[in-house]
């Protein structure tokens, strides 16, 4: 009997323990929940960078809190540089369109005949550019519908990109912080790892850091300098709205889809208003730009692990899917590193077998 009352003490206690527990961490989780995203892509940020902190502070003999610091520092400047551009240039652009509708300026330019060549939808393209261009408030009574739900998406779209700028920022002054204090938080993830797998705590965690830093060099990166390379031809040609090409670009290529299908409308355009000679010359280069990633890929990846395609692709659906612009670069790392973890799980336990 005395035993019976032992057990049931002891399982009564341990139950409350571990109830307790269990909301504490549940309290917590909530509370750190909206921040999680951004603490995630902070630390992925800090993962890829920290070379360039290790490298400034044996080079210069600057302190790595110093040079995790600066870092960060010109890092929120180039976020904040686009971010203050796209504002002032949607409040411009917004109020000179409102202005120019009360007063009747708005004109439209005719386009050129050439459009009516282009497949598929050439004819409605220049049968709809003449029409808008001879009577533009006709345009907008018979297609005032489909105008306010184009506007309304391209709103959310200009709030989601503000957004997505801000949450940016903020990850990249948490990843100063998290290079600052590299070698503390190298050494708690080696003391997790090592109570979750024991002894291959240190390997695995040297595996993590190197699957982050291969797929933001190999994904993220060569998308960046795609984006860039873009951007360069679109200046050279005039293309408007440079920024938010670029960035279209850019998503595209993280999804490792080639990015001339982004580039599609603005080679279309390009011919429809420049000569032909400077068109085809653009369209070259957006092959260049599309096909740059079979050199820059090996280049980047090249000490890196290699991840399929496949796994890259939906972790950056799904991230994009669940928490928008910066869930498409969380998601694409977070499934690659899960994916090589498990793949080197797999095989230490053939091995064991």
């Amino acid at each position: 009997m005395k035993l019976e009352v032992n057990f049931s003490k002891q399982a009564i206690d341990a139950f409350i323990k571990i109830a307790a527990i269990a909301i504490l961490v549940y309290w917590c989780f909530s509370i750190l929940r909206p921040f999680i995203l951004l603490v995630v892509w902070g630390g992925i940020i800090a993962t890829a960078l920290y070379p360039v902190v290790a490298w400034g502070h044996n080079k210069f003999g600057l302190s790595k809190g110093k040079m995790s610091g600066g870092l960060a520092f010109v890092g929120v400047l180039l976020l904040l540089i686009p971010l203050i551009a796209i504002s002032t240039g949607l409040y411009t652009s917004g109020s000179e369109l409102i202005t120019g509708y009360q007063d009747g300026t708005i004109s439209i330019p005719k386009p050129d005949a050439s459009m009516a060549d282009w497949p598929v939808i050439g004819e409605k393209a220049y049968a709809f550019g003449v029409q808008a261009s001879s009577n533009l408030e006709s345009v907008l009574v018979k297609y005032g519908e489909e105008v306010k739900a184009i506007v309304g998406k391209l709103a959310s779209l200009v709030g989601s990109l503000g957004g997505g700028f801000i949450q940016f920022i903020i990850s990249t002054i948490i990843a100063g912080a998290f290079m600052a204090n590299a070698d503390k938080c190298e050494r708690a993830f080696i003391l997790i790892a090592e109570r979750l797998t024991g002894e291959h705590g240190e390997a695995l965690t040297t595996l993590s850091k190197t699957t982050v830093r291969s797929v933001v060099q190999g994904v993220i990166g060569v998308a960046v300098i795609q984006s860039v390379m873009a951007g360069i031809g679109m200046a050279f040609v005039g293309v408007p709205a440079l920024g938010l090409w670029m960035l279209l670009v850019m998503l595209v290529a993280i999804i490792q889809l080639p990015p001339i299908l982004a580039l599609l409308p603005v080679i279309f355009y390009v011919f429809s208003v420049d000569t032909t000679t400077t068109a085809v010359i653009f369209l070259i280069w957006c092959i260049i730009v599309s096909g740059s990633d079979a050199v820059l890929k090996p280049m980047l990846l090249s000490r890196g692990s290699d991840i399929p395609m496949l796994v890259i692709l939906l972790g950056a659906l799904g991230g994009m899917a669940m928490s928008g612009i910066v869930g498409l670069f969380v998601g694409a790392v977070v499934l690659s590193l899960t994916y090589q973890l498990f793949m080197v799980w797999l095989g230490s336990e053939a091995k064991e077998d």
